[in-house]
C-alpha cells in the first residue's frame, strides 16, 4: 500500500515564479521527450526501455538547451519517465474495456506538476518557520499540520499547483507499518453503496448523501457566466479563477463527508467489507482493517 503526506506550500510571488518557470520547463521537456520517443519502433525494445533511451539523451539536450541546467537532474528525468507512466495507465483502461486514445502534448494548463525522486529535498528551520528546501529551485514555507513519523522515509516529493493557484507538496513515504489482519474479528460490518441513500450496510444502518444541491445551482450560474467571457482577458481569468475555487469548496466539501463517515466505521468494527461493481459488471471485495 502507498502512503503519502500532502502539505499546503506558502510561496512568496517570487517563489511562485520561480516554480512557474521549472513547471514549465518540464512541460517541455515532456513533449519533446514524447516526440522522440515517437520515433523509436516498438521492436527496439520494451516500453522501459524506449523510455530510458530517451532518458539517456538529457546530457546531450543540456549541451545547447539552457534551461535543463536550472533542473535538478531527478526531476528532469522524472519527467521523462512520466511518459512510461502515462501509457501503463492508458492500457490498463484498454484492458477494463474503455476506450483511450494517445498520448498528447501538455499545455501548460494541463502540467501542472513534477517531481524530486529520491534525493534533492529536505526539511528546514528558518527563524521558527519550517520550511521546504529544493535543490536547484528555492526554500519554500510550508504548513505541516502534522508530522511524518520517525522511522519512515520520504521516496519523493511532488509539487502541484492546483488551478486555484495554490501549491502543495505530496511527499511519497515507504516504512509506515501497516496493521495485521485480524484472523477472526469480533466486529464486522459490510458497507454498500445505496440508491435512495449513499450507502447502507449490514447492521441496518443508512447513510445519507451530502447535500449539495446549492453548490450546483451557484455552480451552474458560474460556469454560465465564464462560457459568456472572452478567452484571455483580465474578466475571463477572474471568473476562471472563481470557478476553480468554488469546484475546489466542494471537493473539499465531499472529502470532508467521506472523512467523517470513515472516523465513524473505523473506531466500531475490526473489519469493514465494502464491494464495487467493476465495468464488466463483475464485484471486486475490498476490505480494511484495523
Amino acid at each position: 500500500m502507498h502512503y503519502a503526506y500532502r502539505y499546503r506550500l506558502n510561496p512568496t510571488e517570487a517563489k511562485q515564479e520561480t516554480l512557474d518557470c521549472h513547471r514549465d520547463t518540464c512541460r517541455q521537456l515532456y513533449n519533446h521527450a514524447l516526440t522522440e520517443f515517437e520515433q523509436i519502433p516498438d521492436s527496439a525494445g520494451t516500453l522501459n526501455q524506449r523510455v530510458r533511451q530517451v532518458r539517456d539523451q538529457l546530457t546531450d539536450l543540456k549541451h545547447w538547451w539552457d534551461e535543463l541546467t536550472d533542473l535538478y537532474s531527478t526531476v528532469a528525468q522524472a519527467a521523462v519517465v512520466r511518459i512510461e507512466q502515462s501509457l501503463k495507465a492508458l492500457s490498463g483502461l484498454k484492458q477494463n474495456g474503455y476506450n483511450v486514445g494517445s498520448l498528447n502534448w501538455k499545455a501548460p494548463s494541463e502540467f501542472r506538476s513534477f517531481t524530486y525522486v529520491q534525493s534533492g529535498f529536505e526539511f528546514d528551520n528558518k527563524n521558527g518557520q519550517t520550511v521546504l528546501s529544493l535543490s536547484k529551485l528555492a526554500e519554500i514555507p510550508i504548513t505541516v499540520h502534522r508530522q511524518i513519523p520517525d522511522g519512515i522515509t520520504v521516496k519523493e516529493v511532488s509539487l502541484k499547483k492546483e488551478r486555484t493557484g495554490e501549491w502543495y507538496g505530496s511527499f511519497a513515504v515507504e516504512g509506515k507499518e501497516e496493521p495485521e489482519k485480524p484472523e477472526n474479528p469480533d466486529r464486522c460490518v459490510g458497507v454498500d453503496a445505496g440508491i435512495l441513500t449513499y450507502a447502507h450496510d449490514t447492521d441496518g444502518c443508512a447513510v445519507g448523501s451530502v447535500e449539495l444541491q446549492d453548490e450546483r445551482e451557484r455552480l451552474t450560474r458560474d460556469q454560465r457566466s465564464l462560457s459568456r467571457k472572452q478567452q484571455g482577458l483580465n474578466d475571463w481569468e477572474k471568473q476562471r479563477l472563481r470557478v476553480a475555487e468554488f469546484h475546489q469548496r466542494v471537493r473539499r466539501k465531499r472529502h470532508d463527508f467521506l472523512q467523517k463517515l470513515s472516523k465513524y466505521y473505523a473506531p466500531e468494527y475490526k473489519l469493514v467489507a465494502g464491494s464495487c461493481w467493476g465495468f464488466e459488471r463483475e464485484v471486486d471485495v475490498r476490505v480494511g482493517w484495523q
